[in-house]
């Protein structure tokens, strides 16, 4: 399956399908030539950490030609790797000792179906990471909380994860937040010594000039509008280099997403910790409840980082695959239909990207309709997902009284007329 991907990335399609690669190729090649370095030497629009796999990739070259996709692609399948015998690692919950596949192949499956942006972009390689911490989260949250800040410094996702882990750890500041204010602590440090802490935090400021993307769940009403009337249009941010929904209301919705998306993540993180607490005592006694609440919550997170998110490219739907992943590798019940949901989601993000993107961004309305019904299958998880919270967090109701052994054969009181 790697193969196939890294034969459309890098040989059958490359300037559709890997242009992001050779963007990671330009900056390797200007920090190794010419000693600037984006995020150092100048603002970048990803954390610092995202240089690392980029470097390694520089194995292949950094001039023209296949080789830093070819060295780019091969790295992928190397952490994709190490993130499948994480999910076969997985420990047993449920049933027999009996490793189970499922997991693994599940993501392979996903991973397939979603295309080769699952492979030509940064979150591939941080997806491996994010398996390995949720299967590492409840037996060391530490570890767990440490993985995900390291992948948040690649690419910010995951980071909010850890909102679906502190409310599930009894010492939350001892087991997540110190483990993830080391980490932070390393890289500033890093950072400093080699004279770009004015850049540091740069990539959570450069998103500022990005508008409505036309992929994004809330630009869906527009995307339908344009087919209706010429008040609305898709058009070329050539700024950034993304296709963008521009027509009335528009940047009032770019704005809106922008605040909803810190909003909406604070009332995620509140009602996990509300879920947490409402599941009482039986949280610490029983190790399933909590796999449970761990992936589905961080699947409602990962969900609502792309719903409330004004920029909608295609690989943010790698995020909502690990818990899936990791909650089929523990063999959690329930999720037979989330697993079938996302990966249909999965599917209908390939057929918009790459292969009809162009229908799309000419107003094509075949391509409008499958990226809308694509939109609605997220908010259906995100609902999915608060619903099985609601339903797996639930106090069990108090057992019915039992009457004593015996007592039925045993009337109360003697029957009327009989004699002493």
């Amino acid at each position: 399956m790697h193969g196939w991907l890294l034969l459309v990335g890098v040989v059958l399609a490359p300037a559709q399908t890997f242009w992001d690669v050779d963007l990671y190729r330009w900056w390797a090649w200007q920090g190794l030539n010419i000693g600037v370095w984006q995020g150092i030497d100048t603002a970048w629009v990803y954390p610092i950490g995202a240089f690392v796999p980029m470097l390694l990739s520089a194995v292949g070259g950094t001039g023209y030609g296949h080789g830093y996709a070819l060295a780019w692609s091969l790295w992928v399948t190397v952490f994709d790797a190490l993130g499948v015998v994480a999910l076969l690692h997985a420990p047993r919950l449920v049933g027999n000792r009996q490793r189970s596949t499922t997991g693994a192949w599940w993501w392979i499956g996903f991973t397939f179906l979603l295309g080769p942006v699952a492979m030509g972009r940064l979150d591939a390689v941080v997806a491996p990471m994010v398996i390995a911490a949720l299967v590492l989260a409840i037996p060391r949250p530490r570890l767990a909380a440490a993985l995900l800040t390291l992948g948040a410094w690649v690419k910010v996702a995951p980071g909010a994860l850890l909102l679906a882990v502190v409310p599930l750890v009894r010492r939350p500041w001892r087991d997540v937040v110190v483990p993830a204010l080391l980490v932070c602590a390393a890289i500033t440090a890093f950072v400093w010594a080699v004279g770009g802490l004015e850049h540091l935090g740069s990539f959570l400021t450069e998103q500022h000039r990005r508008g409505l993307q036309v992929e994004a769940v809330g630009a869906t009403p527009w995307v339908l509008a344009a087919l209706f009337t010429p008040r609305v249009t898709i058009g070329l941010n050539e700024q950034i280099t993304t296709w963008e929904i521009y027509g009335p209301g528009t940047q009032w919705a770019a704005d809106a997403l922008g605040a909803a998306f810190v909003v909406g993540l604070g009332l995620v993180g509140a009602f996990l910790w509300w879920c947490s607490r409402r599941a009482g005592d039986r949280l610490w006694a029983d190790r399933v409840l909590r796999a449970q609440l761990l992936t589905r919550g961080a699947l409602l997170v990962a969900t609502t980082l792309i719903v409330f998110n004004k920029v909608g490219s295609p690989q943010y739907l790698g995020w909502v695959a690990p818990p899936v992943a990791v909650a089929l590798a523990l063999r959690l019940p329930g999720w037979r239909g989330t697993s079938a949901l996302v990966a249909g989601l999965a599917l209908a993000t390939q057929v918009i990207f790459p292969i009809g993107y162009t229908q799309l961004v000419t107003g094509g309305p075949g391509m409008a309709l499958v990226l809308a019904a694509r939109n609605v299958g997220l908010v259906v998880l995100a609902v999915t997902c608060v619903v099985a919270l609601l339903r797996i967090s639930r106090a069990p109701e108090p057992p019915a009284p039992q009457p004593a052994p015996g007592a039925a054969d045993r009337p109360d009181r003697e029957p009327a007329g009989t004699p002493a």
